[in-house]
């Protein structure tokens, strides 16, 4: 008689097709790792459990009895679905994890804190990138980017959803002609920028550095630098602030120019669904700081 209100316990079954693929309960022993007088006790619990005997001993070791014989074949079904179950539920584990990379001056706490509330039991890493960083979302370093467009990737690898835009302001330093206008247009700037410098395509937020002779700089710190010495004037989307961080530097708006549009970028096919979680979110929340 079985134990009614008990479930079969897949440790026994797998112990029993152990033995049955041996034949032999010492070498089965063996290769399980444990005592032989220990599983014997642990197969007649199994056999306690089904009612029957499955296993009877032979001079030369064991042999599967007829009820064996017919529960082995469904021992190894049983074992394999559990197999399949657990690596589904992995598998879907493995899915539920995203690594968000952002660069700059952005900040996407509002959109993480949202994900993580659609979303508790999943795993959320941020990345601060900065421009050196391009590569980290096609080597996949991240899931998915949220930085401003243009970006330095090739549209046939990426999806791009636009988020938001900004309009752009002027940074140039203090006591500059232009300092006390209160906005400026993009002919006010042509007298201004003789020629553009520092600016490729691996400016991620497409910043524009404007000057004379003026070598590339990659470190943000060092255009501000630059700008606030006198060599060259800027134009940066308004949302970045840390430029107002520094008494020499001062901003003006700028009429006419072209918007800064912030995006959420992902590789296409990626088949990560928190990817399309981190977008609704990311849409739902995430809004242009005021001007």
């Amino acid at each position: 008689m079985n134990d009614l209100g008990q479930d079969l316990e897949l440790r026994l079954v797998r112990y029993f097709t152990v033995v049955a693929a041996h034949q032999h309960f010492g070498r089965a022993a063996a290769d399980l790792h444990v005592a032989q007088p220990a599983l014997s006790r642990q197969i007649q619990r199994l056999e306690k459990h089904l009612g029957t005997r499955l296993l009877d001993r032979v001079p030369q070791g064991t042999r599967l009895t007829p009820a064996g014989q017919r529960f082995l074949p469904r021992a190894h079904a049983l074992l394999q679905a559990a197999r399949q179950a657990e690596s589904a539920a992995r598998e879907q584990t493995e899915t539920e994890r995203i690594s968000i990379g952002y660069v700059e001056d952005l900040v996407i706490t509002a959109a993480v804190r949202e994900l993580r509330r659609r979303h508790p039991d999943a795993e959320i890493a941020t990345r601060y990138l900065s421009c050196r960083d391009v590569g980290a979302l096609s080597d996949k370093r991240v899931d998915a980017l949220i930085a401003r467009a243009p970006l330095p990737l090739a549209a046939d690898d990426v999806f791009t959803t636009p988020l938001y835009e900004e309009p752009r302001m002027l940074v140039v330093p203090r006591g500059h002609p232009l300092a006390v206008r209160a906005s400026v247009t993009a002919d006010d700037l042509a007298g201004e920028a003789v020629a553009p410098c520092a600016f490729t395509t691996a400016d991620w937020t497409a910043y524009r550095i404007l000057g004379v002779g003026v070598p590339p700089i990659e470190s943000y710190e060092d255009k501000l630098e630059l700008v606030a010495s006198g060599r060259a004037i800027a134009v940066l989307p308004v949302g970045d602030r840390r430029s107002s961080l520094r008494p020499d530097l001062v901003t003006v708006p700028i009429e006419g120019a072209p918007s800064s549009q912030v995006v959420l970028v992902s590789r296409k096919g990626d088949p990560n669904p928190m990817i399309r979680n981190l977008r609704l979110a990311a849409k739902a929340v995430l809004a242009a700081p005021a001007a």
